[in-house]
C-alpha cells in the first residue's frame, strides 16, 4: 500500500467525506455477481454502479482487479469467473454458491502474489468467504445493494464484524441501526455519459422491473387519469414479473400506452431524456433507486411514491415531487412539467457524480485499514516477550 500526496474535505453524497484524510493508493479485489456485463449492457443497476465506482478508483491512483463474469468493459484488471454471463439463472442458488468459491480461489492466488490490501464484495453469497479472507489478512467490504429486513437483516447480522457493511443510503441503515455499518455512500453516474434535454415529448415513463414492488399498474392508472400516455420499459422475463404483467398490467393498457420491453443503454438513456416525467411509484423499502438520478440528469423529474431513499434523492417541489398516497399521483404529473430542467441535472451533478462514489469508498477503505493496523500492533504487543532485566552490578 503505497501512498499519494491528496486529502479531502466536504459535504457529499458520503457521510464519510467530510473526514479529512491523508490519501493512500489501495489494492482492492472488486467481486461482482456474474449475470450481467460491468457495466451492462441492458438490465443491471448493481453492475452499473460498480462499473462506474472501478473507473472512479483507478481514476484516483487505486489498483482495481474485478472479478465477474462476461466481457472486459472498466478500466480495471477484469479476471472472468465464468465464461459467459448468465442472465437466465438470476435468482438460483447455485451460480451464487459456485460464484463465491471461484471467487476465493481467485483471491487466494492475488492474495499470494501480495497484491490486493482488501476484498469488495458486491454479491449476496460471497461474503460468507470473509472468515478465509480474514486468514489472509484481508478486510471483507459489503456493499448492501439490496434489503436488509426480515432474513436479509439476519443474514448480515450473523456475520457480525466479520464484514464492514456499507449502506446505499441513510434510510436503508436506519432500518438495521444494529449491523456492522463502515459509512453510507449514496449511488452516483457519470454525468457526462448522460444526455440532457430540456424539450420534452407527450409521455411519461416506466422503467424498472415489473412485480408489484415497483407497481407500474399504479403508474399506468396516474397517467391515464392525467391524460398522457406512458411507455412501459423494463425487465419482464422472470415468472412472477410475467405472471404480474399478465394479471395487473395488461389489463390496463390503452391504445395510448406502448409496451416497450428491455431498454439497452441506448434505449434507456433516448427514453429518460425524452419523458416529461419519470413515473416511480414503489410500494416498498428500496434502498436507493438507480433510475431516479438516471432520469433527472437527462433533466426528467421524477414523480415517486415514498419510500426507501426516494426522500435523500428527489428534492421535492425542484426535482420531483414525492406523493404520500396513489392517488395524488396524477396532480404530481402536471406539477413537474413546471419544473426546470436543467435544476434537475445540477442536482444530479453536485450530489450523485461518480467522483463523489469513489471518494466515499476511499474513506471507507481508509477507515478499515487503520483499523487493520491498529489490531495488528496490539497483536504485536500482545505477543511481545519482555526480555530479561539484567542484574544490578552484572555484566
Amino acid at each position: 500500500m503505497s501512498e499519494l500526496p491528496m486529502s479531502y474535505s466536504g459535504e457529499g453524497s458520503s457521510d464519510l467525506l467530510s473526514i479529512d484524510h491523508s490519501g493512500s493508493r489501495f489494492r482492492i479485489a472488486m467481486v461482482v455477481p456474474p449475470y450481467f456485463d460491468v457495466p451492462p449492457k441492458a438490465y443491471g443497476g448493481v453492475e452499473a454502479v460498480v462499473a462506474d465506482l472501478v473507473d472512479s478508483l483507478v481514476a484516483r491512483g487505486h489498483d482495481v482487479t474485478l472479478l465477474g463474469a462476461g466481457e472486459p468493459g472498466t478500466k480495471a484488471t477484469f479476471v472472468p469467473l465464468w465464461d459467459a454471463i448468465c442472465p437466465e439463472r438470476l435468482g438460483e442458488p447455485f451460480p451464487e454458491v459456485l460464484h463465491a468459491l471461484r471467487a476465493r480461489r481467485a483471491i487466494e492466488k492475488l492474495a499470494a502474489d501480495d497484491s490486493i490490501d482488501l476484498v469488495h464484495e458486491h454479491t449476496f453469497a460471497g461474503p460468507l468467504n470473509a472468515p478465509a479472507y480474514r486468514g489472509l489478512g484481508l478486510p471483507t467490504v459489503v456493499t448492501v445493494h439490496g434489503p436488509v429486513q426480515g432474513e436479509c437483516h439476519e443474514y448480515y447480522r450473523e456475520m457480525g464484524d466479520e464484514v464492514s457493511l456499507v449502506a446505499i443510503s441513510d434510510r436503508q441503515r436506519e432500518l438495521a441501526p444494529d449491523l456492522n455499518w463502515a459509512g453510507r455512500v449514496h449511488n452516483a453516474l457519470h454525468p457526462e455519459e448522460w444526455p440532457f434535454r430540456a424539450d420534452k415529448d407527450d409521455y411519461a415513463l416506466f422503467l424498472g422491473r415489473f412485480n408489484e414492488c415497483k407497481a407500474p399498474h399504479l403508474a399506468l392508472e396516474a397517467a391515464h387519469a392525467a391524460g398522457i400516455p406512458l411507455v412501459l420499459a423494463g425487465k419482464c422475463s422472470e415468472p412472477p414479473e410475467i405472471k404480474y404483467f399478465k394479471e395487473q398490467v395488461r389489463p390496463l393498457l390503452t391504445d395510448q400506452d406502448h409496451v416497450f420491453g428491455l431498454a439497452d443503454a441506448t434505449d434507456k438513456r433516448k427514453l429518460l431524456a425524452g419523458a416529461k416525467c419519470l413515473m416511480f411509484p414503489i410500494r416498498w423499502e428500496e434502498p436507493f433507486g438507480m433510475v431516479m438520478i438516471e432520469s433527472m440528469v437527462c433533466g426528467t423529474p421524477v414523480v415517486a411514491l415514498r419510500g426507501g431513499a426516494v426522500s435523500e434523492v428527489i428534492v421535492d417541489g425542484v426535482t420531483g415531487r414525492v406523493c404520500d398516497d396513489p392517488a395524488e399521483l396524477t396532480a404530481a404529473i402536471a406539477e413537474v412539467q413546471t419544473m426546470d430542467p436543467a435544476a434537475c441535472r445540477a442536482h444530479v451533478e453536485a450530489n450523485f457524480g461518480s467522483d463523489t462514489l469513489g471518494r466515499g469508498y476511499e474513506q471507507v477503505y481508509r477507515k478499515l485499514m487503520r483499523a487493520k493496523r491498529r489490531t495488528g500492533l496490539r497483536r504485536y504487543q500482545d505477543q511481545a516477550v519482555p526480555m530479561p532485566a539484567t542484574a544490578s552490578g552484572l555484566a
